[in-house]
């Protein structure tokens, strides 16, 4: 536990204490490199449990194999050049052990039995998406930042990558989720004609009709978690972040991921569209999620009128007065123009972020279980607009 908080202590360290050459940046990228080699090392021992079947290629392809040799390589490299550099030692020692330990487990591969599991974890799937995502969003936010003081490793960043990969290792569960009242609603309602004309549509036209339809479902059930106090209490720990970025938004609780993607994901599933056009739409919605919460200041100009940008959904996410119970959409700002929920300053942004009271406790599994509890008689009023 003393090393883990020397660590931690370590890779939050203010910019200005961290100049280039301290060996920070060594370290801290060395860390990862190790990290990510063990994961993928475990990956290979044991993929019927760890491995996504929908990305199965990737490693069929042999590109892992040759970027586990790259980032440990990269892990040794960049952990002696953190030793050299630093003053504090932890980081450095830290990722040279862990990239020795996943070079000695990728070499002694155990025998495995070769018949699927009919459950498992997307380990590969959590690997791809912080690499993907992470290394796309993280230099846009350190060259065009809107809190230019804001570092990689922000206060509670921790908190927010476990999110990421409880969601991410949990995906066959939320995918069982997610599709059980579409096919419920496929089963019972002859939808037959709607399919019809809707597969007809050229393909992107559906990519654009998905969109619009799913923002829509969103709204509404988006506004409901804002509106009752049972459901606000489950939302809350998503606006209990105090720091915006890419990792943000995936701070949600169990149920209100369940929740939202199984209502949202409704009139995908159901009126009988391309599934070429489900996928992009997929991915589309992947980036834009990451995009919107993301420390990018940019200036999006008259392109605010018509899609949600990081500065909208910034007020959505602000503690100020002028920021509750505003912004609901998350890809077509008209729904909010047309139910009166629309905030949008021409140049400003929200001063401050989280719940106001700050009622919301720290840690995953205080977050988890504080929908289920009583709130305490000195808390603040529990709805977001009181």
């Amino acid at each position: 536990m003393n090393l883990l908080r020397k660590l931690i202590t370590q890779l939050e360290t203010p910019r200005e204490q961290r100049p280039l050459g301290s060996g920070w940046l060594s370290g801290s990228l060395a860390l990862l490199a190790a990290i990510t080699g063990m994961l993928i090392v475990l990956l290979r021992w044991f993929p019927e449990t760890f491995s996504y079947p929908e990305i199965a290629f990737i490693q069929e392809s042999g590109v892992v194999t040759i970027f586990l040799r790259f980032v440990l390589l990269s892990g040794y490299a960049l952990s002696l050049l953190s030793l050299i550099l630093s003053a504090r030692k932890s980081l450095g020692w830290t990722a040279l052990a862990l990239s020795v330990i996943a070079s000695l487990m990728a070499t002694t591969q155990p025998e495995l039995g070769t018949a699927p599991q009919s459950l498992y974890f997307g380990l590969d799937y959590f690997i791809i998406n912080v690499l993907v995502v992470g290394f796309l969003f993280v230099p846009l936010e350190r060259f065009f930042p809107h809190h230019g003081d804001q570092t990689v490793f922000r206060e509670e960043w921790q908190e927010d990558m476990f999110y990421y990969l409880v969601s991410s290792m949990l995906v066959q569960i939320l995918g069982f989720i997610t599709l059980a009242p579409s096919n419920y609603i496929n089963a019972q309602a002859d939808l037959d004609g709607v399919r019809a004309t809707i597969v007809a549509l050229p393909f992107w036209v559906q990519v654009i009709v998905i969109m619009m339809a799913t923002d829509f479902v969103q709204y509404w059930v988006h506004r409901a978690f804002h509106t009752f106090p049972a459901l606000w209490r489950f939302h809350a720990i998503h606006h209990s972040t105090k720091k915006m970025d890419w990792l943000a938004g995936a701070r949600m609780h169990f149920i209100e991921i369940a929740v939202l993607r199984s209502l949202t994901a409704l009139p995908m599933f159901t009126l009988g569209f391309d599934p070429a056009a489900i996928q992009a739409y997929l991915l589309i919605v992947y980036f834009y999620s990451s995009f919107i919460h993301a420390n990018i200041g940019w200036k999006f100009g008259f392109i605010e009128r018509f899609f949600v940008t990081p500065r909208f959904h910034h007020w959505h996410h602000g503690s100020d007065r002028a920021a509750i119970d505003i912004n609901y959409a998350s890809h077509f700002p008209i729904y909010d123009w047309l139910f009166g929920t629309h905030h949008l300053p021409e140049k400003d942004w929200p001063e401050n972020y989280g719940v106001v009271g700050n009622t919301v406790p720290k840690g995953y599994w205080k977050q988890f279980i504080y929908p289920f509890t009583k709130p305490k008689p000195t808390d603040p009023p529990q709805m977001p607009g009181e």
